[in-house]
C-alpha cells in the first residue's frame, strides 16, 4: 500500500494566453499538514481547484488512495472525500448558518409518506453538534449575514469539516482571522491531523507554515520547484525558493518627508452607537498614517465613513483648511479622495468585467469627449501603463480579471485609484492575500507615492507591516482611538498594549 494518501504527477493546465501549471507534482501523506507556497500566479488555487474538480486538467494524473480516479466536479472530489475552503468565500448571506453548511446535501425525510423535503431539526441538530466538535460558538438558525467576514470563514471550515473528509484543502483560511480565531483554526487542524485527515494548506504568512505543517512544497511560475520537510525550512529559505532569489529588505528605504497637514478629521463619531466615536486625527501631506487594531476595533467603519460608505452622527473632515461633506463614495472621489477597500471580491472587484474596465472605472470622467462620447485610445494607453507599472500578471487587458489571481486582482484594484491621481488614498488591508515578491512592489508604489506628496492611511493587521511602512501608527480599540506611536521606533508590544485597552 503506498505511503500517500493522495498523488498528483505531471499535472498541466493552460488557459488562453497563459501556462497556468507545467508538469507539476503534489504528495499527501495521511494525518500531515502539507503547505503549497508560492508567489500570486504561481499556480497554487489552480492546482487545488485541478484535485477539486472545478478545473480539468490538461495532462497528469491523480491517485487516490493507490487508485487512479478521474475528478470532473466538486460532488465527486467531495464523495470521494476530497473538501476544499476555498481563498474567495461565496456565502449564502439570507441563509441559516445550518443551511449554507448543508447547501447541496440537505438531509430529508418523506412527508405524508412519499413526498421528500428537507429535515431542518435533523439539519440544525447536525450542526449543532459539529459546531461543538470544532468549538464554534454560533447559532445554528442564525442568519450567515448577520456574521462578520472572519466569522462566515469559520462556518466554511466547519462546512468542509462536516463532510467527513480525508483530503482537506485550505486556500488561505486565516487572512480574515483573529489572533484568537487562527489559535481556534489550529486546534481544529491538530484534532484532524489525528484523526488522519491529510491538510493542503495555502498561506502566505510565513510564521503560520513554520509552525503548522510537516512539509512545503513550492510553486513558481506554474512549475514544481521542490518539496521539503518544515523542520528543514527558515523564512529565509522559503522566499528564496518562492522568488528565485534572495529578499534582503522587506521594506523599502524611506525616503518621504511629511509636510504640513493637509487632512484633519474631527470629533468623528458614527451614526451606530457601538461603532467607532469621538474620533480625531490629522495627516500631513507626503505621510505614511498606519491604523492597528484588533478585529473589532472599527479601524474599516471609520474609513468607510470618511469615504461616505457609512453615515456619521456628527464630526468634521477638514482638507486643506476647507470643511469637506461626503455623504456618498463619488463626493470622496471628487475632492480627490480614494479607498481601497478590505475585502476586494464584495466590494473591490467587477468580476464579470476585463482588467480594463476595472482599471479605468473611477476615472472615465477624464477620458470624455465633448461630454459624450469616451476617448477609447487613452483610455487603453491609461490602462496598459498601469498594467506595466504594476506589474499585473495577465494575458490581455480584456481578460476577466475573476480569473486572475488574488494578488493581481489587488493590483488592478490598487491601479484602479492610481488612474484617478488622489491626493489622499485610503488602502485597507493593501497587502491581505499577496505573497512576499508582490507586497514589496505594493510597498514600492507606496513609498513612491508617499515621496511625491501623496498622503496614505494604512490599515493593516500585520503589525511589522505597519512599523516598516508607517511614519506614524494609530491605534484603535473597541471604536476609540486609544493612542498613538511613531512608526520607526514603535514595537509589536506597545502597539498590543494600546489595541487592548478596553474601557
Amino acid at each position: 500500500m503506498s505511503e500517500y494518501r493522495l498523488e498528483m504527477r505531471n499535472v498541466s493546465k493552460a488557459f488562453p494566453g497563459v501556462q497556468a501549471l507545467d508538469d507539476v507534482q503534489l504528495k499527501l501523506r495521511p494525518g500531515t499538514v502539507h503547505a503549497l507556497m508560492g508567489e500570486n500566479g504561481a499556480g497554487k488555487s489552480t492546482l487545488m481547484k485541478c484535485m477539486f474538480g472545478i478545473y480539468k486538467m490538461d495532462e497528469g494524473e491523480i491517485i487516490y488512495e493507490g487508485e487512479h480516479v478521474r475528478i470532473d466536479n466538486p460532488l465527486q472530489a467531495l464523495n470521494l472525500g476530497i473538501a476544499m475552503v476555498h481563498q474567495e468565500l461565496q456565502p449564502i448571506t439570507e441563509r441559516s448558518v445550518a443551511e449554507n453548511i448543508y447547501v447541496g446535501r440537505y438531509p430529508t425525510k418523506k412527508l405524508l409518506g412519499a413526498i421528500p423535503v428537507i429535515d431542518h431539526e435533523t439539519m440544525y441538530s447536525n450542526t449543532e453538534a459539529l459546531l461543538k466538535k470544532v468549538h464554534m460558538d454560533f447559532d445554528p438558525r442564525q442568519r450567515l449575514g448577520s456574521l462578520s467576514v472572519s466569522q462566515m470563514q469559520l462556518v466554511e471550515i466547519a462546512k468542509a469539516v462536516s463532510a467527513d473528509c480525508k483530503v482537506l484543502i485550505l486556500d488561505e483560511p486565516t487572512s480574515s482571522l483573529s489572533q484568537r480565531e487562527v489559535e481556534a483554526l489550529f486546534r481544529i487542524i491538530r484534532d484532524l491531523k489525528e484523526e488522519g485527515v491529510s491538510i493542503v494548506y495555502i498561506s502566505h504568512k510565513m510564521d503560520e507554515i513554520l509552525r503548522i505543517s510537516d512539509e512545503v512544497t513550492i510553486m513558481r511560475d506554474g512549475k514544481y520547484i521542490g518539496t521539503w520537510e518544515s523542520k528543514d525550512l527558515t523564512t529565509d529559505k522559503i522566499i528564496t525558493h518562492m522568488v528565485g532569489r534572495e529578499l534582503t529588505n522587506l521594506y523599502p528605504a524611506r525616503e518621504n518627508v511629511p509636510g504640513e497637514v493637509v487632512f484633519e478629521v474631527e470629533n468623528f463619531t458614527s451614526i451606530n452607537p457601538r461603532s467607532f466615536r469621538n474620533i480625531s486625527f490629522s495627516l500631513r501631506k507626503g505621510e505614511v498614517l498606519g491604523v492597528a487594531g484588533l478585529v473589532g476595533a472599527q479601524r474599516t467603519e471609520l474609513m468607510e465613513g470618511i469615504f461616505g460608505v457609512r453615515s456619521t452622527d456628527h464630526g468634521t473632515v477638514t482638507y486643506k483648511g476647507k470643511e469637506l461633506r461626503i455623504s456618498r463614495p463619488r463626493d470622496a472621489i471628487q475632492r480627490s479622495i480614494a479607498m481601497l477597500t478590505e475585502d476586494r471580491r464584495a466590494t473591490g472587484i467587477f468580476g464579470v468585467l476585463p482588467v480594463a474596465d476595472n482599471v479605468s472605472i473611477a476615472s472615465l470622467d477624464r477620458y470624455l469627449e465633448m461630454g459624450l462620447f469616451l476617448n477609447d485610445s487613452k483610455i487603453e494607453q491609461l490602462v496598459q501603463d498601469n498594467v506595466a507599472k504594476l506589474s499585473i500578471k495577465t494575458p490581455s487587458t480584456k481578460t476577466l480579471i475573476s480569473s486572475l489571481s488574488g494578488g493581481n486582482q489587488q493590483k488592478v484594484l490598487i491601479s484602479r485609484w492610481l488612474a484617478n491621481d488622489p491626493d489622499i488614498l485610503i488602502l485597507d488591508e493593501p497587502t491581505r492575500g499577496i505573497d512576499v515578491g508582490a507586497k514589496y512592489e505594493i510597498y514600492t508604489i507606496i513609498a513612491s507615492l508617499a515621496k511625491q506628496g501623496k498622503s496614505i492611511i494604512m490599515i493593516s493587521s500585520e503589525l511589522p507591516e505597519l512599523i516598516g511602512m508607517a511614519d506614524r501608527i494609530l491605534v484603535m480599540c473597541d471604536g476609540r482611538l486609544t493612542g498613538e506611536v511613531t512608526g520607526a521606533h514603535a514595537t509589536q508590544e506597545e502597539i498590543m498594549a494600546l489595541a487592548t485597552q478596553f474601557e
